[in-house]
């Protein structure tokens, strides 16, 4: 499903990634070596382990470049790779399956990477109640396919854009004079609004903090904050306001993010899982 708001649909996507790779004049290599009346079986496998996202991709690409493709998905997006796991089967022309064998293949693996890195932060946090975030941090124009891949890793999204969560960053509060006026003039600017709108707010130290938790915001984000004071502040926020939800952000890691979860925080949000992924090892084979 893509987002309402994402500012390209699928078809979109689909149609720009294969024009970027095919052009006017097509495949040449495989128009060179095949006529169009070549037919064939493929397969797409996994050679290391992981989790899948994308394979709702794979039937659209085909079909872009030829309908009579047929393609057989054996696994589900979210579901579990290891090396030799078959993703799924591929019959029709050849000419087809070779000329959108690579758009397929980068969707998969940049998507399961996602997959595969929110995952596995998200065991290591798994035995608290803190859940992994994406962040903004995404691949220009394809931030819709990414944001799901987090969530067939078992994240959480994060707002979509700037249009959909009042987010006061730190850069919000210097220019403003400080995290109360900050909040006060967001407050004021969201009241009209036809729909609900939730505001968030960074802190970077504890009187941030605590001018921020005096004035109520719907989630405060702890920004690159040490256990210690990360640990303080919880604890102060679930006495003054249990259902305040709490964020901590910046520079986690996979070794940092169970003392970090164990603070106590609902959130942790990890721009990684978007901007620093390793693809995963995904190929086809004609069989």
């Amino acid at each position: 499903m893509m987002y309402e708001k994402a500012p390209l649909s699928l078809h979109d996507i689909i149609h720009y990634a294969l024009a970027e790779d095919l052009d006017a004049r097509g495949d040449i290599t495989s128009k060179a070596l095949f006529d169009g009346a070549a037919t064939g079986r493929a397969v797409i496998k996994s050679k290391e382990s992981g989790v899948l996202s994308g394979g709702y991709l794979l039937e659209p690409v085909f079909h872009a470049n030829d309908h009579s493709i047929t393609v057989e998905l054996l696994l589900s997006d979210g579901g579990s790779l290891e090396p030799g796991t078959r993703i799924c089967t591929i019959r029709g022309p050849l000419l087809g399956i070779l000329s959108g064998e690579r758009i397929a293949l980068n969707f998969l693996q940049r998507l399961s990477g996602i997959a595969t890195m929110t995952a596995a932060l998200a065991r290591r946090i798994a035995h608290t109640k803190a859940r992994i975030l994406d962040t903004r941090k995404t691949t220009p124009m394809l931030r819709a396919l990414e944001k799901r891949a987090v969530l067939d890793g078992g994240g959480l999204n994060h707002r979509f854009g700037l249009f959909d969560m009042v987010l006061i960053k730190d850069t919000h509060v210097k220019a403003m004079g400080g995290v109360g006026p900050a909040l006060v003039k967001a407050r004021s600017c969201i009241a009209g609004l036809d729909r609900p709108v939730k505001i968030e707010i960074e802190v970077q130290t504890w009187e941030e903090f605590l001018e921020a938790l005096s004035l109520a915001p719907d989630r405060i984000m702890f920004d690159n904050m040490n256990l210690q004071l990360l640990a303080a502040c919880v604890e102060r926020a679930r006495v003054a306001s249990p259902s305040m939800e709490l964020e901590a952000s910046g520079g986690i890691t996979a070794e940092t993010i169970a003392s970090v979860a164990e603070t106590g925080v609902d959130f942790i949000s990890v721009g990684a899982i978007t901007h620093s992924v390793k693809a995963l090892d995904i190929h086809l084979i004609i069989e």
